[in-house]
């Protein structure tokens, strides 16, 4: 059974160590200026400008769906608590209160930082806002020398606000933090102590999401067991989260819904996906761009191919926890809502095999550019972004990866087992592997030594992985990828 030690506070913390230090050098900018900080919800944007916050006494204020003149009197009370007196006023406009307060934090020689949370919020109640701001940040916030940050969760807003060339922001921002997932080699730190297979499991199951994590280290169960207590029953936490996540964008983002479930049934390619919709191919291209900005899906295309130019585009869902959500429970809710614990579990059973094998896999090609040199894959690498090749009717590649040097072409096979494969399957699997033909791949490929490589979770005890100049493909272990 997986026990969870590590303190909750700890781990939303964890991997932020670049993006805090790029905040921090911020600080110590003398004339200020701005940050802004973006990503999907979940992803820890507010945990990580709290702790910011906190550090230097600064301001951090998180609008909501109010009206303009709430929200200005709610982030008044917040300026209050750092200048004493500032609520003592209505402000009638955003202008009259951001002068105010770059006069008086200079008079009181405080720069910050202020914190402005879903900014999205508050410019939908204030369209005005974005050009303030700018003329603001220009002017009496340089003067004032103050620190700014702005974040938000809705990327299609922030895109429109800060991000886009047109965007009232552009250009102003010294630091433009896009958080991601946190990455797979933090799990053993925050499920410790943890086997091989649970560290998997975990990544199948909450991905790199940290509030997922954080509910999950709470829970004193297996892996299977957290996903039916918090994801399953139906009085779980997360069980209607994907709905929860589309009405909170800004806009809702609820009209992707369907496409979502869609792919999650095994529809991947445009036509597909229209097909199950009942929908023309050419009105795709829309709702799957806005998923792409959100996160939750991402455009594969074989390795070697241009995405741009690639008519083979396959549209999966990116996010672990999404996957199996869109697996397990949005075609089960009847089954969900009225079943046991047991025979909730019995469902999860049903495609779990399959979950696992994919997040494996999904975390192999993500592993492959971050792999230590103290490892002897790392050694021959470094490797530069692998993905997935396949043609027609050629036996398929999980991953393929060129090394940055230029000399080496990575192939691999990636196999998912919940037991330790043992000497004789190895040799098996690096038969077939090394039987196989190799991709035809551009021209600029060709003349590339080839590296075949096994990619498995565990070895038995004993059995000692293969090395390179034994005559066949190397074994990786997850060991060394995490």
């Amino acid at each position: 059974m997986l026990i969870c030690i590590i303190l909750i506070c700890i781990m939303k913390f964890l991997n932020r160590h670049a993006e805090m230090d790029r905040l921090e050098r911020l600080m110590r900018q003398a004339e200020g200026g701005l940050a802004v900080v973006h990503g999907r919800r979940r992803i820890g944007k507010t945990r990580l400008l709290l702790e910011w916050s906190r550090r230097h006494a600064g301001l951090y204020t998180v609008a909501d769906q109010s009206a303009a003149e709430i929200q200005r009197r709610y982030f008044a009370e917040a300026v209050a608590e750092r200048l004493p007196g500032f609520a003592d006023v209505e402000y009638r406009d955003w202008r009259t209160l951001l002068l105010r307060l770059a006069r008086e934090a200079r008079v009181a020689a405080w720069r910050g930082p202020i914190v402005f949370d879903e900014l999205p919020y508050l410019v939908t109640a204030s369209p005005d806002l974005p050009s303030v701001l700018q003329r603001w940040i220009d002017h009496e916030a340089r003067s004032a020398s103050l620190v700014v940050a702005v974040a938000g969760s809705s990327q299609r807003m922030m895109q429109g606000l800060v991000l886009r060339p047109d965007a009232p922001l552009f250009g102003r921002a010294r630091e433009v933090l896009d958080l991601e997932p946190i990455d797979a080699s933090y799990l053993r730190e925050a499920f410790a102590p943890a086997s091989i297979v649970e560290l998997i499991e975990l990544h199948t199951a909450w991905g790199g999401i940290p509030r997922y994590w954080e509910l999950a280290a709470s829970l004193r169960e297996s892996v299977r067991l957290q996903i039916d207590h918090l994801v399953l029953d139906p009085l779980g936490p997360l069980h209607r989260e994907p709905d929860r996540l589309l009405i909170e964008e800004v806009p809702s983002a609820l009209e992707v819904r369907s496409v979502l479930d869609a792919i999650g049934a095994g529809a991947h390619r445009v036509s597909e996906i229209a097909g199950r919709l009942g929908r023309p191919a050419t009105s795709m291209s829309r709702p799957l761009e806005r998923l792409l900005g959100m996160g939750l899906v991402r455009r594969e295309v074989p390795f070697g191919e241009l995405e741009k130019a690639s008519r083979r585009s396959l549209y999966k869902i990116d996010d672990p926890f999404f996957r199996l959500w869109f697996r397990v429970v949005a075609p089960y809710r009847g089954p969900l809502a009225s079943g046991s614990r047991p025979s909730r579990l019995r469902l999860l059973g049903r495609f779990w095999d399959d979950l696992a094998a994919r997040a494996w896999e999904d975390l192999c090609r993500q592993r492959i550019p971050r792999l230590a040199g103290s490892t002897l894959l790392g050694r021959l690498g470094p490797w530069g972004p692998a993905a997935r090749w396949w043609e027609k009717t050629a036996p398929e590649w999980d991953l393929a990866s060129e090394s940055l040097a230029g000399g080496e072409l990575l192939l691999g096979e990636v196999k998912w087992s919940a037991k330790p494969f043992s000497a004789r399957a190895l040799e098996r699997a690096r038969g077939e592997l090394a039987a196989r033909p190799a991709p035809h791949l551009p021209s600029r490929y060709a003349g590339l030594s080839l590296v075949r490589a096994l990619f498995v979770p565990e070895v038995e005890p004993g059995t000692r992985p293969a090395r390179r100049g034994n005559g066949g493909p190397l074994v990786v272990t997850a060991d060394e990828l995490l």
